[in-house]
């Protein structure tokens, strides 16, 4: 028999978080609490999953995102999974802080799976949208449900976890409140679901990033045959038409940068690193040539990652 691999998502069970585990890794295996849970036995594993080891995971559920990258850091867990990005409300700017922060740590990108996000709103049974006042989830999910909730004259409070929102509902028996969340948690806690599909748009996802530790054979499985992508950081120098010059490395290649965006330094005020997605392998002969060349104009340059690029669908 495969041993189950630990994997840890943040939130409770329930969460989006947790849909990503499965998606990539399998759904097999119960979800636990930090301390850790008993084993699952493998499963064929869901859409966006090729690149995943053969076991499904024994899920653990943390409370905070820098929690799921220490539980990686310490080998509590063998991989975690991390939100990245929204296709509706842009990047997670604090897991990309985290990335940068525990890169010296030995944390790198071993893979990512793409996330629709369902929203529904759900309460106590017995209850009806008449009688809600007041809707809890985590500030993401409302905005991403903003357009319903402007429908209704209601109270809205925010919480760490859109799972973690159904649960203290279900949990302190909460009469006229709700919670935006997916509705698979619905069945978890309990509760029913008052309406459905509220978020806008059909067509929002979450792009989650697969933690691991370098040189991990568990979290990191054998590249397969599919496209793959490198994630990097760099920081340029404070000179004229330096950016140009980095980013000319892989255009004179025909190398694909698929994001290049921007965050503080937090090393000093106002400077500004770059983070960036290559469509590419790092160990391609275009790609190595270019972050080479990109070594000599840079200040700074981290490979946080190569792997399987995810399909959308």
């Amino acid at each position: 028999m495969v041993q189950s691999i630990k994997v840890a998502f943040q939130g409770e069970p329930g969460a989006f978080s947790e849909e990503a585990v499965i998606a990539y890794f399998g759904p097999a295996g119960a979800a636990g609490p930090a301390d850790g849970a008993d084993a699952a036995d493998g499963a064929d594993a869901a859409d966006g999953a090729d690149a995943a080891v053969a076991a499904a995971p024994d899920r653990q559920a943390f409370p905070t995102w820098r929690a799921v990258f220490e539980a990686v850091r310490d080998g509590t867990v063998d991989a975690g999974v991390v939100a990245i990005e929204s296709s509706l409300a842009g990047s997670i700017r604090e897991t990309y802080d985290l990335l940068s922060e525990f890169y010296d740590a030995g944390i790198r990108i071993v893979g990512e799976v793409s996330v629709p996000v369902r929203l529904a709103l759900v309460a106590l049974p017995g209850q009806s949208l008449d009688w809600i006042e007041r809707v809890y989830s985590h500030a993401q999910a409302l905005a991403q449900a903003d357009e319903f909730l402007r429908t209704r004259n209601w109270q809205v409070m925010t919480t760490y976890n859109t799972a973690g929102a159904a649960r203290m509902i279900a949990e302190n028996r909460e009469r006229h409140a709700a919670a935006v969340a997916s509705p698979r948690v619905a069945d978890l806690y309990g509760l029913e679901v008052l309406a459905a599909d509220i978020q806008t748009g059909a067509n929002n996802r979450t792009r989650f990033a697969v933690l691991g530790r370098e040189g991990s054979v568990e979290s990191s499985p054998p590249p397969g045959p599919g496209p793959r992508k490198t994630t990097l950081v760099l920081a340029v120098r404070n000179v004229p038409g330096s950016l140009n010059r980095c980013l000319g490395a892989f255009a004179s290649r025909g190398v694909n940068l698929s994001r290049l965006e921007s965050r503080p330094a937090r090393t000093a005020r106002w400077e500004y690193v770059f983070w960036v997605d290559v469509d590419a392998d790092a160990t391609e002969p275009a790609c190595a040539a270019a972050l080479a060349q990109l070594r000599t104009e840079a200040e700074m340059v981290r490979v946080l990652g190569s792997y399987p690029r995810t399909g959308e669908d």
